[in-house]
């Protein structure tokens, strides 16, 4: 549920799978870490620390603003 299917998924499959998956991090005790490690490696892809791809690259664009 972190990272798309190998086949084709539609929006609405997107938008609940990465649903799922940001409620786990909200409990995650590692999910600063996790963000952390996936914005140093521009990880391009899944649910990191709580964000998804355009999350992420958003929130590096305003830190590097």
């Amino acid at each position: 549920m972190f990272f798309p299917p190998p086949v084709f998924e539609r929006k609405d499959e997107k938008i609940d799978r990465e649903s799922r998956a940001k409620e786990i991090c909200q409990s995650c005790a590692v999910r600063k870490d996790c963000l952390d490690y996936a914005l140093s490696i521009r990880e391009p892809h899944g649910i990191w620390g709580g964000l998804n791809e355009v999350e992420r690259k958003h929130l590096m664009a305003q830190r590097a603003g």
